[in-house]
This record gives C-alpha cells, sequence and structure tokens, in this order.
C-alpha cells in the first residue's frame, strides 16, 4: 500500500505538484500534545493509515479529546477500538452525526469507511458463535480500512463437514482470517485448504484447560500448515489490520 508520503513524492516527480507545495504538505507538525496523550499526526504519511485509539482504558473524556484533536488536523476516518457502550454514548453525544458504534464488535468509527480498494476480498471464518465478538472487531476494521469482506461463522473442526460446503468462498479469498478458541484446530484445517495466507485468531473461548485462549495460542504457532501466521490471543484487530495490508499489496 502506498503511503501518503510517496503520493506526494510520486506527483513532485509527474509535475502535479511543486516542491514547495509537497515541502508544505510534509511539512506539517508531527505530534500534538494533550495532558494525557500525545497525538502521532503523520502516521498516515509513513504507514498509509492513521493512528487508532485503543478505548480500553480511557475515560469518555480523553477519548473526545483526543478525537477532537485529530480532526483539527485531518478530515479522515478514525477507529477507535475496545470502546464501551458508554463510552460510545458520550463520544456520540460529544459528535453527534460524525460517529457510529457497532456493539457486538466494541467498534467507534468517526466519519466514513474508505472506499473498498484492495486486490481481493478477505474471508473471516469462526469456529464458533462465541468466537464472533472477535471477527467482527476483525470485520469492521478491515471494512474501514478498505476491504471488502466476506464472513462464515461457526464452522469448526467438531462438524467439519459445516466447513467443507464452503471451500468455495474460502478459494477465493485474497487473505483469510480464521477465529477459533478450545484447541483452536480451525487455522491448521483452514491453511490446508486455502493458496492464500492465512491470519490466525485465538480467542480466549473454552473450559478451564483452555487457559483463556493459551492453548488456542500454542496450538496455532504449531500449526504444520504453511502459510499460516498468528495474532494475539482475542486480537481481532490485529488481524483486520495486518489482512488489509496484504490485501493492498501493489496497490
Amino acid at each position: 500500500m502506498h503511503t501518503d508520503l510517496y503520493k506526494i513524492l510520486q506527483d513532485v516527480k509527474e509535475n502535479r505538484i511543486s516542491v514547495e507545495e509537497a515541502s508544505s504538505m510534509i511539512r506539517t507538525e508531527p505530534l500534538a500534545s494533550l495532558d494525557y496523550a500525545t497525538i502521532d499526526l503523520q502516521r498516515k504519511n509513513r504507514q498509509g493509515v492513521g493512528e487508532v485509539i485503543y478505548g480500553a482504558g480511557k475515560t469518555s473524556e480523553q477519548i473526545i479529546g483526543i478525537v477532537k484533536k485529530m480532526r483539527e488536523n485531518t478530515k479522515d476516518g478514525i477507529l477507535i477500538t475496545r470502546l464501551s457502550k458508554d463510552s460510545a454514548n458520550a463520544v456520540k453525544e460529544a459528535l453527534s452525526d460524525e460517529f457510529s458504534y457497532y456493539e457486538e464488535a466494541r467498534i467507534g468509527i468517526v466519519g466514513e469507511f474508505k472506499k473498498p480498494d484492495g486486490i481481493g476480498t478477505i474471508v473471516i471464518v469462526t469456529a464458533g458463535t462465541s468466537d464472533i465478538p472477535v471477527a467482527r472487531e476483525a470485520e469492521m476494521t478491515a471494512r474501514f480500512l478498505g476491504n471488502e469482506v466476506e464472513f462464515i461463522c461457526d464452522v469448526g473442526v467438531a462438524g467439519i463437514h459445516r466447513l467443507l460446503s464452503r471451500v468455495e468462498i474460502l478459494s477465493k479469498a485474497s487473505v483469510v482470517i480464521a477465529i477459533a478458541g478450545m484447541e483452536g484446530a480451525l487455522a491448521s484445517v483452514v491453511g490446508g485448504l486455502v493458496d492464500c495466507p492465512v491470519i490466525a485468531v485465538p480467542t480466549s473461548v473454552g473450559y478451564g484447560a483452555s487457559f483463556e485462549g493459551l492453548s488456542a495460542l500454542l496450538s496455532m504457532l504449531n500449526s504444520c500448515a504453511s502459510g499460516v501466521t498468528v495474532v494475539n490471543i482475542d486480537n481481532g484487530f490485529g488481524a483486520g489490520y495486518n489482512a488489509s495490508l496484504i490485501n493492498h499489496m501493489g496497490k
């Protein structure tokens, strides 16, 4: 994915903008400081995506303050993860129609989704219904970043015929996100069925010996299927973000 900085330099090279115009665009103050946060205003220039707000542990007032400071410097959409319903209500009251909240995913979005412009489709597949909240976080993250997403739920290995009935959808994916708790076997099975990267997400779903997702994490790390990589326990955001990077390679 080409960053804003790359595009600015490309515009200079092809004489669409002057060196002076480019210098003015790049010279934006790199940081904005609040009493409780230091905001990276040039992250999009470097990485192609602006700073994402992690909502857990922050007060509603802090989240609102960060959003307002970011909005002073960009009109791009802002993603807020792990946002509680109470904080979402406060943000909604402060920002009015600019804000949307997706409770199951615990995600808030200020502004608009990016128009889909990836090279293909990200397919998200869960082992069980209990894994859906993490899957929704991955889904909303990927959609926010400009990706088409297909969603398949409750097709774990306890009834593997359910997964096999969806092979046609899986085979068309540019990236698959496989989400599972318990023993975490779904990622290995999916990895053996597809020819694209698989991002495995262990969830904290399961009985005592699952150790709140550690068993699934270790199983996924030990997968014998080629092309499987693993993010942290319950990290739907990380999976969605990395899937988007893959789905925008060459863009």
